[in-house]
């Protein structure tokens, strides 16, 4: 039996424009949080988050989604958001977050499914249509990536990994990782990250940056260190070292098998992110025969900053 942290339900009181009802699934005598909002018999968005995120990171796709008669599921990776949080932090793989996801699609029996998809929700989602094809319909891609031979990660990536090994930037007991959305999206400047991080400098926040802050954080909140687990995992996951944990071998098939889709595929991409950059994005979507909608002025996070504008390519 897996060990694993719960994160207190008082945790998730109150945060602002997140007003949803929690469902769960089991998997392995874990909890599985997920979101299920909007018609039951309507096509289905798959909302798909990376790291350090979590379903409240499409809280202002919900209501227009279900509005226009969709079904969101929008679930939480173990050990982030409301799922549980396995306390090894060798518990975490790519391939164990698809196969637990895997087994969500299946139990929710999800058909028609428009996959929305971002960082790890990436290789973990874009895994479901190349292994269950007839279950999707569409693809939606945001600043992510397969691993594939040829692939040329960026020194952004470099040293965003670095950080999180031993003696790297994030590697002491509970970082403060609900600041990095805020500094994504320019909420905070670079200087006050790294200043907050480093030295435990307070940040002034607005109201509105407070109730961001409190929803990116409430999942952590007054935890212990092994929940972070799962966060550190991720970096440390990114194939630069780490094969087998980021499930290279998978990820190079399921790019290949996803270069002969014949849906729909539509590429929505924050054209300002260091990571996942546009030349990278406009490539894979010529690769796919996809459309290619940049979002000006948007990062990483692009959901977090320009929601309304997504929502309105997706629903074009």
């Amino acid at each position: 039996m897996t060990d694993y942290i719960r994160t207190p339900e008082e945790n998730f009181c109150d945060l602002i424009d997140f007003n949803f009802s929690p469902k769960y699934h089991e998997w392995q005598d874990m909890r599985v949080h997920y979101l299920d909002e909007g018609p039951k018999d309507g096509p289905v968005m798959l909302l798909l988050h990376g790291m350090p995120t979590w379903s409240y990171l499409y809280r202002h796709f919900i209501d227009p989604l279900t509005d226009a008669g969709y079904r969101c599921i929008a679930p939480d990776h173990l050990g982030f958001g409301r799922s549980d949080k396995p306390t090894d932090i060798h518990w975490y793989t790519i391939a164990r977050h698809t196969e637990v996801l895997a087994s969500l699609v299946m139990a929710l029996d999800l058909k028609k499914v428009t996959l929305v998809c971002q960082d790890w929700g990436g290789p973990i989602g874009l895994a479901q249509a190349a292994s269950m094809p007839d279950r999707f319909d569409r693809l939606v891609i945001m600043n992510t990536w397969l691993h594939h031979d040829g692939y040329s990660y960026c020194d952004n990536v470099k040293n965003w990994v670095g950080a999180w090994k031993d003696k790297g930037f994030f590697c002491h007991k509970n970082p403060d990782v609900a600041l990095i959305p805020l500094m994504d999206g320019g909420f905070i400047t670079r200087k006050q990250f790294y200043e907050s991080i480093a030295l435990g400098i307070n940040i002034d926040l607005s109201e509105d940056l407070q109730q961001m802050y409190d929803g990116y954080n409430a999942p952590i909140k007054n935890l212990p260190d092994e929940a972070y687990n799962g966060y550190r995992r991720f970096p440390l996951s990114i194939p630069l070292n780490s094969y087998e944990n980021g499930n290279v071998a998978a990820q190079e098939m399921h790019y290949r098998i996803l270069l002969n889709w014949e849906k729909r595929v539509d590429f929505i991409w924050g054209i300002e992110d260091v990571i996942f950059t546009e030349d990278w994005g406009r490539e894979w979507s010529k690769r796919m025969n996809g459309s290619f909608t940049p979002i000006v002025g948007a990062n990483h996070f692009l959901q977090n900053t320009h929601a309304e504008e997504i929502v309105k390519t997706i629903l074009n």
